[in-house]
């Protein structure tokens, strides 16, 4: 097995893993719950990050994926696509200015960021998947 082979499913696991710990995190901070909510938003960044480093250590190794469905859901798929790895590329920045401002206690500015940041890394982590399984289950090569 190559990396090519094994980095989409285990890319898949991983963004699967992060929308589960998001959601939990997600019910302790309404919770009012903030010790658990810390550790399991510390859990989903570490799980991120690692999912990033295997995420481009994927593309920088493996040939172009083509889109094997119907004609037809090309613009369906490409606009999940594309909006996927546009928020992708936004809500990177905005984890670390979020998780920065709870880790020096600025939480009146945590909570106004985490407002948005929340949604978008949901979104992402969840057309992660959806995007998989398009690729490799329901349209595979």
């Amino acid at each position: 097995m190559t990396a090519a082979t094994v980095l989409p499913h285990v890319n898949a696991i991983l963004n699967a893993v992060s929308t589960v710990l998001l959601l939990i995190a997600f019910t302790y901070i309404r919770r009012g719950n903030r010790d658990a909510h810390r550790k399991v938003m510390i859990s989903a960044i570490i799980v991120s990050a690692v999912f990033l480093v295997c995420y481009l250590t994927y593309h920088f190794t493996a040939p172009i994926f083509v889109f094997k469905g119907p004609r037809e859901l090309l613009p369906a798929y490409y606009g999940l696509l594309i909006s996927h790895v546009i928020l992708a590329t936004v809500v990177t920045p905005m984890i670390a200015v979020t998780a920065w401002r709870s880790l020096h206690g600025q939480f009146e500015r945590h909570r106004a960021i985490a407002r948005w940041t929340f949604p978008i890394w949901l979104y992402v982590t969840v057309t992660g998947v959806v995007i998989y399984v398009i690729l490799y289950h329901i349209y595979p090569a």
